[in-house]
């Protein structure tokens, strides 16, 4: 007879989740966020306070960006680890909406577990329940089917004998990876069941490493010898893959040049001779002129999104192949691309054997250290007169010479991930960027999650005013855990960079820097008087030379930093011949000769988008 034992589901979940371990005999789910309500808070919180010693819960301020810092945290744990996030029904459940879209956009693990309805539909409807007039089975929770990887609901106990080992095999591929939303029903948390006791022995989930068909090797060997002028496109699957000294030597090896998007950014130093910079739209001009050139180029671990791409201008090399490494067949075949599924490190290791020594002429050293000679000087402090505000780059500039090779930059949305992904010069491991999705509000929370998964190194926050305006209450959580991090807080009085765009496709400014909205009083916001309400260390700096002592002082401290800087909203982080176009729909018709010229530009730029391989 099987041995069973009597637990509520609620508790059942909990013990199971607490059993689930890695190779390196960790927890692959760390723990749980939770905010408590009354969909969650009779059955799954007396179970985490049970459990509250073989499974921490944190309290957050708010279900969005307790998420961000949990996908935050899987982000720079490489996806070997994750975290859990519970809310109760109705607000608390579509609050993680935003957060499950970023997850599945970047192809990153977390376990997101709303409460739900009753199962028995006894009390219908409960408080904050959404009724669907055509279809009983609907609730909220269902409104994040479409930005989940795998989706259940647990309307039995018994359920969970097949729905959490499912859970954990989405987490846990490389190519499935992405939230999990298991929407768990209020009475059914309460309910107990007789489980049978193995279910809850610990296993230890392994993260496949997917190896290439010899076929597709061998085909892409034959296109490299072939090859004049090849270029690598190192994409964040070069990073979740561990592939960082498997790509080094492969370059230097074989002689290509890499260039990053903003997931593989820091995959290689910056330092490293064959790193050649950003790719597409937000790229260095080193970076792009290989991309133009080349006849082949080599995707590894990316998903070509436009930015990347120059919205499919960037590769005019008309005998150009494109080539796509990864692990996902959706990604792989982008494009048009000749697909080579299998692990990044993998497949470069593969892929070296194949080639055998051959190697590439490699591109002049010279375009490099151009390039690296411009940012230098484009980052510089420069001398103003009083009231004459510094550009981000100048920004970028101060935090870099004022950290170390140990430094992690963070961003998400805004003018900085742009001017990051161009002019910050990361040591390994040295950047984290959330521009999958673009999420404004990820930045506070993120950093707080980097932090937590990264504690040896020093995580740096950038965030724009309007930013730090949608999502900052995770600074309080940060500050209560004592979990230290640096706040450079850029306050350009609105959406500087949706300004510059606003204007450069022929409109006029609108509704994005204060002084262009339909107000009768400017705001003057204190942003550093908000931060220090929360309790963090909070300072201004009215020169850039404060900033860098500012950023140099908050390492010593065990609590987050906040360095509120005035700057400049009318430049953006380009410069010379750096960047690319970017497809961004232009009004057909209009009033005015800028929307008349932006057109036309628009119309010209689209001609030279190449829409199949």
């Amino acid at each position: 007879m099987t041995e069973t034992m009597r637990l509520t589901a609620a508790q059942a979940m909990v013990k199971w989740l607490a059993a689930q371990m890695t190779e390196d005999g960790d927890r692959f789910v760390e723990g749980i966020w939770g905010i408590f309500g009354h969909g969650n808070v009779a059955g799954l919180g007396e179970a985490l306070e049970k459990a509250r010693q073989d499974f921490p819960t944190w309290r957050g301020q708010n279900e969005q960006t307790m998420a961000h810092a949990a996908i935050a945290y899987a982000k720079a744990k490489k996806r070997t680890r994750a975290m859990a996030v519970t809310t109760s029904i109705g607000p608390g459940a579509t609050n993680l909406v935003t957060p499950a879209a970023l997850a599945h956009v970047n192809r990153l693990p977390i376990l997101l577990i709303p409460g739900d309805v009753f199962a028995n539909r006894r009390p219908d409807p409960v408080l904050q329940q959404v009724e669907d007039f055509e279809d009983g089975t609907v609730s909220a929770n269902d409104c994040l089917r479409p930005v989940s990887r795998y989706f259940d609901r647990i309307t039995r106990p018994e359920h969970l004998l097949t729905a959490l080992p499912r859970a954990l095999a989405t987490m846990t591929d490389p190519a499935s990876c992405g939230p999990v939303t298991l929407a768990f029903c209020q009475d059914v948390q309460a309910e107990a069941y007789d489980y049978p006791v193995e279910f809850f022995e610990p296993r230890v989930w392994r993260i496949r490493r997917p190896q290439p068909d010899p076929r597709e090797i061998d085909d892409l060997a034959a296109l490299i010898r072939q090859a004049k002028t090849p270029v690598i496109v190192a994409g964040g699957g070069v990073i979740y893959s561990g592939a960082e000294a498997a790509l080094a030597a492969f370059a230097e090896t074989h002689g290509i040049p890499v260039v990053e998007t903003q997931a593989g950014k820091s995959a290689l130093a910056q330092a490293h001779p064959m790193n050649f910079g950003a790719s597409g739209v937000d790229g260095s001009a080193a970076a792009n002129h290989l991309s133009e050139k080349a006849d082949l180029v080599i995707g590894i671990g990316t998903r070509f999104q436009d930015f990347t791409t120059g919205s499919r201008t960037l590769f005019a090399n008309p005998a150009r192949r494109l080539i796509s490494i990864n692990v996902a067949a959706y990604d792989a075949a982008k494009h048009g691309a000749l697909a080579v599924m299998g692990d990044a490190k993998a497949a470069l290791e593969a892929l070296s054997k194949a080639l055998d020594g051959h190697g590439a002429t490699p591109p002049d050293p010279a375009l490099r250290t151009a390039w690296l000679d411009a940012v230098t000087d484009h980052c510089r402090d420069r001398d103003r007169s009083a009231g004459d505000r510094p550009t981000d780059a100048e920004v970028i500039g101060a935090v870099q010479r004022a950290t170390g090779d140990d430094a992690i930059a963070m961003c998400a949305a805004g003018t900085m991930p742009g001017a990051l992904k161009l002019l910050w010069q990361p040591s390994q491991g040295g950047y984290h960027m959330e521009y999958g999705f673009s999420c404004m509000g990820y930045e506070i929370a993120g950093a707080m999650g980097l932090k937590l998964a990264r504690p040896e190194r020093e995580v740096i926050c950038f965030v724009g005013d309007g930013s730090y305006m949608m999502a900052n209450s995770e600074l309080a959580t940060a500050v209560m855990r004592r979990v230290p991090f640096t706040v450079v807080l850029t306050d350009n009085r609105g959406y500087g960079c949706i300004n510059r765009l606003q204007q450069g496709s022929g409109g006029a400014p609108f509704n994005n820097l204060y002084e262009d909205c339909n107000i009768e009083q400017q705001p003057e916001i204190d942003y550093a008087a908000h931060a220090a309400a929360m309790g963090a260390h909070a300072v201004r700096a009215a020169t850039i030379a404060e900033l860098e002592g500012h950023v140099a002082e908050a390492r010593e401290r065990d609590i987050p930093t906040v360095i509120v800087i005035e700057t400049d909203p009318s430049e953006g982080p380009g410069f010379g011949e750096a960047g690319h176009w970017w497809d961004v729909a232009v009004p057909e018709t209009g009033e005015t000769d800028e929307l008349g010229k932006a057109y036309a530009a628009y119309l010209e730029q689209k001609q030279r988008q190449r829409l199949v391989n």
